[in-house]
């Protein structure tokens, strides 16, 4: 039968906050050695913090760096345990599976203001961070003015502060008065059990070497100085790098000299301080590659006492090789340019995952933990367009095939989900199709994802198998016309070597429909741009 959404019953704070320790200490337990399946079950897991006496007195989103004592009790069949550690001994690791959030860019472009990033993000806790929605992430220009004459490549209309930093636009964001930054925001978004992210640019504003500021040496809290002199803006710009999509804004720094270095290490030593979970950091990848900024901000990261995840963007043109070269320093990468609601910029995405796939870079190591090759944002529900000068105003342009087609690919490849549509204008379908359980299953706990290559007619296939044993085969048409696709019983088994294949049991999830025992071939008619979702469950 196909899977039904179900109604989200808005959880109560104390839900919020047990659902988030669960996740963290399911991978404590695992790092400890205790037989941790009988963790899993979040009806059967009851979680206490204690901190001074009160459960509540932090977010639990800081639950990695805070000093909690967790005392755990597991409810289920396994045997009884009660395990009592300090947390703050233990190095969880990073992206442990594909991150998974919302992002503002597809429907705000650089407009959004904190009301409305923080409407957002209060919905998200309520009806998304129950199917694993954790990240809110602020995209690019936070600190542009939004004044006449200001757009996404404008010049002079940025807020930096005297050491040539971006700080967030007061006009937008009214909580950074004063010298707050992020501050505020955060602590909002970590108060709803949810992680905060935000854009950020290559190297130095062209603003702020403009203005030739100083640079800050966070151990002095000073002007950096060596060789007898203090060093400023002027002398790390590398004005003949310029960020290629963004010449007025930003370029890359000097990072073969000291001043270069301190100041990255000033900008991420603020992020941190402001609570912030997740950096994006845009115009270093892909055709844009700045391996030397790529590296160190890697190590900068690695030294902060605040867990950040490290997002690097965008993905125009990478290969497997180029792939290879970052995975080990970032957390999620992107493998291809701006992906927007349109079937070609779908399209797109086939040969590029299934060359990564075949690389063994889904999951590879990476910062502190894993990475991911990340498709880009999901553009569905309400939009804005590229660029633009506006928030939301539009419904996607991608059909229901072609939208099913999107997330299926992205949750075969295991690619980051981040959803990019206001959900305050969330519709019914478009809530359904993102916490699909199956997809999001798939998408966190299956293994061995790879292209699945014997299937003609100019379509494509994926396959993948589940955590407890199940297959997964999906069938991507890319024609334009309905089309016929047929796996065949004995190529499934060239790429499962090992597996049973008799007596499997077939359904279908789109159509709900039961194919009943898979004998010498599966087949189904799919529509243009459209997909089936097959799972067999073998004995």
């Amino acid at each position: 039968m196909a899977v039904q959404s179900e109604k989200i019953k808005k959880p109560s704070s104390v839900e919020i906050l047990e659902m988030l320790a669960v996740r963290r200490v399911v991978q404590f337990v695992k790092e400890i050695g205790l037989n941790h399946s009988c963790f899993e079950g979040d009806s059967e897991i009851v979680v206490k913090a204690l901190r001074g006496g009160d459960m509540f007195s932090s977010s639990f989103g800081h639950l990695l760096r805070d000093n909690f004592h967790v005392e755990l009790f597991s409810l289920s069949s396994c045997e009884a345990r009660v395990l009592s550690k300090n947390l703050s001994d233990v190095k969880l690791e990073h992206a442990s599976s594909p991150p998974r959030g919302w992002n503002s860019y597809d429907s705000f472009s650089w407009t959004i203001s904190e009301e409305e990033f923080l409407q957002n993000a209060q919905i998200i806790s309520e009806r998304l961070f129950s199917s694993g929605y954790e990240y809110v992430v602020v995209d690019y220009l936070w600190y542009r003015r939004k004044v006449e004459g200001a757009n996404a490549d404008s010049l002079g209309f940025d807020v930096i502060d005297e050491w040539g930093r971006m700080v967030p636009d007061p006009g937008r964001w009214p909580s950074s008065r004063g010298g707050k930054g992020f501050t505020e925001v955060a602590k909002k978004v970590h108060d709803m059990g949810l992680k905060f992210g935000i854009h950020v640019m290559r190297g130095i504003s062209t603003q702020a070497v403009n203005a030739n500021t100083p640079i800050l040496d966070i151990t002095t809290g000073k002007a950096y100085e060596a060789g007898q002199r203090n060093w400023s803006s002027q002398d790390i710009g590398l004005k003949r790098r310029t960020c290629s999509w963004m010449q007025n804004g930003f370029m890359s720094v000097d990072t073969t000299l000291g001043a270069g270095n301190a100041f990255l290490r000033s900008l991420y030593t603020q992020y941190a301080e402001w609570g912030v979970d997740l950096v994006k950091l845009d115009c270093v990848f892909g055709a844009d590659l700045d391996m030397y900024e790529i590296v160190t901000v890697s190590e900068i990261l690695k030294q902060l006492d605040q867990p950040i995840l490290y997002s690097l963007s965008p993905g125009t043109g990478v290969t497997p090789e180029l792939a290879k070269a970052v995975s080990g320093f970032a957390n999620m990468y992107r493998i291809t340019a701006d992906d927007w609601d349109s079937w070609g910029d779908v399209a797109s995405h086939f040969d590029v995952s299934r060359d990564l796939a075949s690389a063994n870079l889904i999951g590879a190591d990476g910062l502190l933990g894993k990475s991911w090759p990340d498709l880009d944002m999901l553009p569905l529900g309400w939009l804005t367009d590229p660029a633009a000068n506006e928030g939301p105003h539009r419904a996607s342009n991608l059909t229901a095939d072609e939208q099913r087609t999107q997330i299926t690919l992205w949750s075969m490849a295991k690619s980051p989900l981040m959803f990019g549509g206001d959900v305050r204008n969330l519709d019914n379908a478009t809530y359904d199709l993102i916490t699909n359980a199956v997809l999001l299953e798939i998408n966190s706990f299956s293994s061995g994802n790879k292209e699945f290559p014997y299937i003609t007619n100019g379509t494509r296939s994926w396959i993948a198998t589940g955590r407890n044993g199940e297959i997964y085969l999906a069938f991507f048409n890319v024609n334009t016309d309905q089309t016929v696709m047929t796996a065949m019983t004995s190529d499934l088994a060239k790429v499962l070597p090992g597996k049973n294949l008799n007596s499997c049991k077939c359904n279908e999830l789109w159509s709900g429909k039961d194919f009943g025992v898979l004998n010498q071939s599966l087949s189904t008619a799919v529509e243009g741009h459209g997909c089936a979702l097959f799972i067999l469950n073998c004995s």
